[in-house]
């Protein structure tokens, strides 16, 4: 079934689904600025641009190209659905070898039109960074990834709704914590603990937990509200350690089964998102 609400940049941890859930805790709005310090995919600014939901959207993310790609989606929808679909074309008559091949020219010039492609390709849509900050995650043998018309579709409706009320910028979080102004509402969607230490750090940019704490302190001194999807749980495990209950209100969000564990041919349900609500978190004037 399609999705109302675009979204044309494929995101492992996209919090695609769980968008309207989130957004009930924002009242109906219009309010001020939504901000996003962890774009990704974007997701929930998506969706609250075709609810209007926000008059103004600031999109913001520590991996250049990811911003890039976000810009020219705004700005020149139609050059990066070609770009997309030229690149599509292009593996389907060499597969796998052509995706190595624009991984490896990826790594060289930061095109935003081939990390598009390669998030579309690569295993589980899921991006993943060396130590080195090449991009080197694997192509999904099972699928070819979004058709190029498809795509062009979703890149139009995208641009549709972001463009002339959307900034984007390239900046560590901690920046914009500090530049946070009354009338915004911050949707932080960062790195989960365990994908930001230890042998599974997998981004271009982890958020430990004690940066993302004092992060939070910043915006509760600032009077800034915000909502935080942080950590959660697969089966019998958990990922991170809860945080201070003086953040606001904790709920559980059930995102279904566990796409890594279907994989393993695992029967688990992900309850994936603890989110954390300030209390003014509903009231952004």
């Amino acid at each position: 079934m399609r999705f109302a609400v675009p979204h044309p940049i494929p995101y492992q941890g996209s919090k695609r689904r769980l968008a309207a859930a989130i957004l009930s805790h924002v009242g109906a709005g219009p309010y001020g600025q939504l901000v996003e310090p962890f774009a990704g995919s974007a997701a929930i600014t998506l969706a609250a641009a075709r609810r209007n939901v926000f008059e103004r959207f600031l999109i913001g993310d520590v991996l250049e190209p990811l911003v890039n790609l976000w810009q020219a989606i705004i700005d020149d929808p139609t050059s990066i659905a070609d770009e997309y679909e030229h690149l599509w074309n292009e593996e389907r008559k060499r597969p796998i070898e052509g995706y190595y091949e624009a991984r490896d020219q990826f790594n060289r010039d930061h095109d935003p039109a081939k990390l598009l492609y390669l998030l579309a390709r690569c295993v589980k849509n899921a991006v993943r960074f060396n130590p080195s900050g090449e991009f080197n995650q694997l192509p999904d043998k099972r699928r070819t990834g979004t058709r190029p018309d498809l795509m062009r579709e979703e890149i139009l409706a995208a641009h549709q709704l972001l463009h002339g009320r959307t900034r984007v910028v390239c900046a560590d979080f901690l920046e914009l914590f500090e530049a946070a102004q009354p009338g915004e509402l911050f949707y932080l969607d960062p790195p989960y603990q365990g994908t930001s230490e230890g042998r599974d750090s997998r981004y271009i940019g982890g958020v430990t937990r004690s940066r993302m704490i004092d992060g939070l302190e910043i915006l509760r001194r600032k009077g800034i509200p915000f909502i935080l999807s942080y950590d959660g749980s697969c089966g019998d495990k958990t990922y991170g350690d809860r945080l201070s209950s003086e953040l606001g209100l904790r709920l559980l969000l059930d995102v279904g089964r566990s796409s890594q564990a279907t994989l393993n041919g695992k029967d688990h349900t992900t309850i994936r998102v603890s989110l954390h609500l300030t209390q003014s978190g509903a009231c952004v004037c």
